[in-house]
């Protein structure tokens, strides 16, 4: 069981980075999963989830309108769209699964956005 992050990177304030979440060892459609952030210096944050088969979804106030979570079933990837980046959107982003054996986990990526 796996998840692993990747497309982060340096951008502009204003620009744009997909996020993605590549899924083994379970189905995507499985549990419930999303992102969460941790800025330098703050707790971690939730970002955005997905429920099980992505019937409803949740953002935090401070993205809503600007990320988009949305799932590809046939790769078993989570993607998180990220437009009109600020610099408080600076963080490591992880993705987390919610399964009955516990949370899992995937290695965070590094977005940072530059003023």
């Amino acid at each position: 069981v796996q998840l692993q992050a990747s497309g982060g990177g340096l951008v502009q304030a204003g620009g744009s980075l997909r996020l993605s979440c590549s899924v083994s060892g379970f189905s995507l459609d499985a549990y419930a999963i999303g992102w969460i952030r941790q800025a330098p210096g703050k707790e971690r944050e939730g970002v955005s989830c997905s429920s099980r088969r992505g019937g409803s979804t949740y953002y935090a106030d401070s993205v809503k309108g600007r990320f988009t979570i949305s799932r590809d079933v046939a790769k078993n990837t989570l993607y998180l769209q990220m437009d009109s980046l600020e610099p408080e959107d600076t963080a490591v982003y992880y993705c987390k699964a919610v399964t009955p054996w516990g949370d899992v986990w995937g290695r965070g990526t590094l977005v940072t956005v530059s003023s």
